[in-house]
């Protein structure tokens, strides 16, 4: 059996499989639909435009003509400060347990979001979740519950294992027909993403230094919803503005301070014929998630 901790260590990320039942997912998933049938709500976001180019070499995944999926499923965000269920989720007991276990003591909440992704969809480029919370000390994590199955056609989550121990690294323009954002972070070469194939009710615990993103949904009928909170360690004294108030896992405020925007992040360069991250400085680094 595999030991949690030990594997989140060595891997940055850890998935409890059926940690919510059937019936839970599918209450969820009926309450999100709900929630969306009735227009909008405050942090919605649908994506950065698409960026056509007449590039062969260059894939344009949604035709002209064709309407972006995410126009009418938008993610949202920061449910938890309006609708109860969502609030109720981000500090669930289950979740707060083994979020205690991976990150040696009990974390604070400070984010929700829901991922619809509806047949034919955009993915996620690559990125690292710790450039826009930017936690200090420490960092951030995440947990993912898959509301539907996911695999890579309908557009499951990737992660880069180790990467958990790299530094934040610079980010550079993403193929937006391919990505609902438009940053990626490069991976050195020989280095390939993992795809996390999972069934409804699986979280996904993992690292916010751990490069992930996910794939198109490339399906004509299958969503891939998801519903993701974001945490903090339980020592933390700041975090980005965007994320406050941040809460205890028992509901109640926690008074942090507001985090600067970063001024460093890495670049791969070649060392004796070895990738290694070197720090630069980079003016105007995004300082806000659009995940």
């Amino acid at each position: 059996m595999t030991d949690p901790a030990a594997f989140y260590g060595e891997n940055g990320y850890y998935v409890a499989r059926g940690l919510y039942s059937k019936e839970e997912v599918t209450a969820f998933r009926a309450h999100f639909m709900a929630l969306r049938e009735e227009g909008q709500k405050p942090g919605d976001f649908t994506g950065v435009p698409i960026k056509r180019t007449a590039d062969p070499t260059v894939r344009a995944a949604i035709p002209d003509e064709k309407p972006d999926p995410l126009q009418q499923y938008p993610r949202m965000l920061q449910m938890h400060r309006w609708d109860k269920t969502s609030l109720d989720w981000l500090v669930d007991e289950r979740l707060n347990k083994i979020l205690t276990l991976l990150l040696g003591r009990e974390p604070f909440a400070a984010q929700t979001m829901l991922y619809f992704k509806p047949p034919g969809a955009r993915g996620q480029a690559l990125h690292q979740d710790q450039l826009y919370l930017r936690v200090q000390p420490g960092t951030c994590m995440a947990a993912w519950l898959a509301l539907d199955d996911c695999d890579e056609a309908n557009g499951c989550m990737q992660v880069v294992p180790g990467s958990q121990n790299w530094e934040i690294l610079c980010t550079v323009p993403a193929d937006t027909t391919q990505s609902f954002t438009d940053v990626t972070v490069p991976l050195p070469e020989g280095v390939t993403p993992t795809p996390v194939v999972m069934s409804a009710g699986d979280v996904l615990f993992f690292n916010g230094s751990l490069v992930h993103g996910s794939f198109p949904n490339t399906t004509t009928d299958r969503f891939r919803r998801s519903l993701i909170g974001h945490y903090i360690v339980g020592d933390a004294q700041k975090v980005g503005e965007f994320y406050h108030p941040v809460l205890r896992m028992d509901g109640s405020v926690v008074d942090l301070g507001i985090s600067e925007g970063a001024t460093q992040c890495g670049v791969w360069v070649d060392q004796e014929g070895e990738p290694v991250i070197e720090l630069v400085v980079k003016e105007n680094m995004i300082t806000r998630a659009h995940e």
